[in-house]
């Protein structure tokens, strides 16, 4: 059995408008439609034979603040980010994109964010414990990371566990992928979902939440399963033991998936969530650049799952890894993974280069 890291060292494997308020001081443009709404503030009835406005996607509330990169990472009281470039290198996943640069314009002030709504959950305990008459026992905080499959979801729960780690906090930082609550290979054949791994029917959802669930409830220890990409399935008899973090941090495909009716989901356990977006194009692109570097290292290795796709011409293994990009992953995103992006705190939306290029912030 062995302990996850509750330190930052590596594991494997255009914006939209403005919301600012406008100024009610300035003057009116007689070449732009009277707002309905002022004119009912002021009191004067609309002129007759005139239809009410209807709401543009500019003025209709939103649940959301949408931010572009720079709005996000304006400079605060904030450190120097704490992690090298050979670091954040060492942290950066397979066909990622993302320097020191990125680590500082959009993952420090979310890790900033973070620290906000931990204390923020902590003064809550403090004041339920007041009310209660007693003190209540802390419990971890718990970060969903979710997104498509060669998005760089991975790449962010590396980031965010390293970050926080180093902060002068010295939070004890779990990361978890769901991954090894994937069914064994030979429990998927038995069942006919070889083929939809990595659907939510794929997963032990049950095992899943009631690992989140025990972390969440602060038992002092709770061990998860072990997910082998090398050879693609469970490793028979390992474990990885989550020790009381401070916080956990829960990376996979389908983390913010609702529950059926009736059924508590892991979601229901997350404080904050982050869905990491991008186009579907851009999406399949990287997906089969991934491919095609993973055929060039780790499909080398005799153990790998895929190894005869190392073997075979480059062009039939292109022909594999589109084939299974439609058949398996893009259905997967587009019926399941990308509805969930709305149950989000925080999207990080790419650009085609792979680098954050704007955010949409939750803010009810």
């Amino acid at each position: 059995m062995r302990r996850v890291a509750t330190s930052p060292s590596e594991q494997p494997n255009p914006p939209e408008p403005s919301n600012r308020p406008e100024d009610p001081n300035r003057p009116e443009d007689p070449s732009r439609p009277e707002d309905p709404s002022r004119r009912a503030r002021s009191g004067r009835a609309p002129a007759r034979g005139t239809r009410p406005q209807r709401a543009t996607r500019a003025t209709r509330p939103t649940p959301y603040v949408d931010l572009s990169r720079a709005d996000w990472g304006r400079p605060r009281d904030r450190a120097a980010s704490p992690l090298t470039a050979e670091q954040v290198e060492r942290l950066r996943g397979l066909g990622d994109v993302i320097d020191v640069a990125e680590v500082r314009d959009v993952y420090l002030p979310l890790c900033d964010l973070l620290r906000l709504h931990i204390d923020a959950a902590r003064q809550l305990r403090a004041r339920v414990g007041g009310f209660l008459g007693g003190p209540q026992p802390a419990t971890p905080f718990v970060v969903g990371i979710a997104g498509s499959v060669a998005v760089g979801k991975s790449t962010v729960a590396r980031l965010l566990r390293a970050l926080l780690a180093q902060g002068p906090e010295g939070y004890r930082v779990a990361l978890v992928p769901t991954d090894g609550f994937l069914l064994p290979n030979a429990e998927l054949e038995r069942r006919g979902l070889m083929r939809r791994k990595g659907f939510p029917e794929s997963y032990d959802r049950r095992a899943l939440t009631r690992f989140v669930a025990e972390v969440k409830s602060g038992r002092a220890e709770v061990s998860a399963p072990v997910y082998s990409h090398l050879v693609y399935d469970i490793v028979p008899g390992e474990r990885e033991t989550v020790v009381r973090p401070d916080i956990l941090v829960l990376e996979g495909l389908n983390v913010l998936q609702p529950a059926p009716p009736g059924r508590i989901g892991v979601a229901d356990y997350f404080d904050f969530s982050v869905y990491v977006d991008a186009r579907v194009a851009d999406i399949e692109r990287w997906y089969l650049e991934r491919f095609l570097a993973l055929r060039a290292t780790a499909f080398q290795d005799p153990r790998s799952f895929f190894r005869r796709y190392a073997e075979i011409p480059e062009e039939k293994a292109l022909d594999f890894a589109r084939k299974t990009w439609r058949e398996v992953n893009e259905p997967n995103l587009v019926d399941n993974i990308a509805p969930t992006r709305g149950r989000a705190s925080l999207v990080l939306r790419k650009g085609p280069d792979h680098a954050v290029a704007g955010l949409r912030l939750r803010k009810l």
